[in-house]
């Protein structure tokens, strides 16, 4: 289930002191992954984390910054203002119920903003975390067995291919074996935007991935997020 169905008895029981938001977008994935693939992912992992360490999960943001996908069909995004407004009114509301903490579950590497909101959220004290931050990824990737980096994984690749893959199946199209475009640099991509280097929006291999690599991923976020929780709780 992507949407929690706790209701607010299970969540008095409960008690939590730490809450997840997925962030993900509303964007192209070329042909083989859903324009929800990054809502998809946050939401998978959010809920591991939610289930692993007993945090409240939320429901999640389904439209972030998404700019750089603009003229691919189905794309929508928000402003970053627009974003940083809406988790800051989220973080008001879980205060008001008690909650201290927030941890910002991010599917969609183009929200940079949020970055931004976790340093200025913890100037005063320990407020918010983003995970999985870049140390993460790379275990991830390490322990799955990925055959390749972050930088080389942009979008539509092994990475997300293979968590839903693992968690979504019925979501993946067959396509995703034909789909691999590499394009190791991407100088001017915040000017032009995705096309001007990938034509059917895809950068990365997608035809490496497999279901067992995407467990392996879930796996590894759930155990790194420890320390992570440790440090913004501590």
């Amino acid at each position: 289930m992507l949407i929690t169905a706790a209701t607010s008895t299970d969540e008095a029981q409960r008690g939590a002191a730490v809450a997840a938001l997925p962030v993900g977008s509303f964007e192209q994935h070329g042909d083989h992954l859903p324009l929800t693939t990054d809502t998809i992912v946050a939401c998978i992992i959010a809920n591991r984390l939610a289930s692993a360490y007993d945090l409240l999960v939320l429901p999640p943001v389904t439209i972030s910054c998404s700019h750089e996908h603009e003229g691919f069909e189905g794309t929508v995004s928000i402003s970053s203002r627009t974003l940083i407004a809406i988790i800051d009114d989220v973080r008001s509301s879980l205060a008001r119920s008690g909650i201290k903490y927030l941890v910002l579950v991010n599917g969609h590497g183009g929200n940079y903003v949020l970055s931004n909101i976790a340093q200025e959220a913890n100037v005063a004290e320990r407020r918010v975390a983003l995970f999985p931050g870049r140390e993460d990824f790379q275990l991830a990737r390490e322990r799955a067995g990925m055959e390749t980096t972050t930088s080389e994984d942009m979008h539509g690749g092994e990475w997300e291919t293979s968590i839903l893959l693992h968690s979504h199946p019925d979501l993946v199209r067959s396509t995703y074996s034909q789909n691999d475009h590499d394009v190791p640099q991407r100088p001017h991509l915040l000017i032009t935007g995705m096309r001007a280097y990938a034509a059917r929006g895809i950068v990365g291999r997608p035809s490496v991935a497999t279901a067992a690599k995407g467990r392996a991923v879930l796996d590894s976020l759930t155990s790194s997020f420890a320390d992570v929780l440790k440090v913004l709780t501590g």
